[in-house]
């Protein structure tokens, strides 16, 4: 794993979607195609923006996303398919994209996007990391070892929490308790990996991520046994590690 720090969030946000255009562009050159996955989320927000700006064939750009509540309609501020189409989607436009739909029945949306995901690797994905240390809905304690695509998790109370923090969600009870969410084995099988994690609130997973051995109690720490990884923070997220550490992942 490699860490970057930069001062501002803006400034992280410019310069991982930068490194994340050329990826998908070099995967073009080689390829024809780009698979890419994204992460959503009030952390990402940074970097969307400077995301669609970037020159890329997009057309050529074949997208997947990471989780979706179950239950939830397309048209709730929440919906991560909302999310991406308002950001990504009916910006650049994509060659392809497969979106969740939270009211489809979850095992048939899992078949359907597993079996395109079988047809080939994910290029590039881009995964967050929450305040818990969850690498998309794998909360803690994580099964590292699941080997399907994706499967129906259940949120835990400091996951649901992070979700009223960032005003997905009026209270708890109008939270949705239940998502689909990629596992943690086919999110390490992304070719090369962008995680963009700034803010203070991510400050405590962030120093455990670098300074933990790898543990299910922080599912982030599976990140650093990954072949081709960039940690993207901000001084505040990254403000509970110490220079020695991050050294070690210059």
């Amino acid at each position: 794993m490699k860490v970057r720090v930069f001062e501002t969030t803006e400034e992280l946000g410019r310069v991982a979607a930068r490194h994340a255009a050329q990826i998908l562009k070099k995967v073009i050159c080689e390829k024809g195609s780009a698979r890419l996955l994204l992460s959503t989320g009030a952390s990402q927000f940074k970097f969307f923006e400077a995301f669609v700006k970037e020159d890329v064939d997009w057309s050529r750009v074949e997208m997947f996303h990471l989780d979706e509540y179950i239950g939830i309609s397309p048209q709730h501020p929440a919906s991560f398919q909302k999310y991406l189409r308002e950001r990504f989607v009916d910006i650049v436009h994509p060659g392809k994209y497969h979106l969740m739909n939270g009211e489809d029945d979850p095992q048939e949306t899992i078949a359907r996007i597993s079996a395109i995901l079988g047809e080939r690797r994910i290029d590039l994905g881009i995964v967050g990391i929450g305040e818990n240390g969850h690498i998309a809905f794998n909360d803690p304690p994580a099964d590292f070892d699941d080997q399907r695509f994706y499967k129906v998790v259940n949120l835990n109370d400091t996951c649901i929490a992070q979700q009223l923090r960032e005003g997905w969600f009026e209270s708890e009870e109008a939270a949705y308790k239940q998502a689909i969410s990629m596992t943690c084995s086919k999110i390490m099988d992304c070719e090369t990996i962008i995680s963009f994690v700034p803010y203070q609130v991510k400050a405590q997973a962030v120093h455990d991520t670098l300074t933990l051995e790898r543990t299910e109690n922080v599912p982030a720490t599976l990140l650093k046994e990954h072949r081709d990884i960039t940690l993207y923070c901000d001084r505040d997220s990254a403000s509970l590690v110490s220079k020695e550490v991050l050294d070690r992942f210059a």
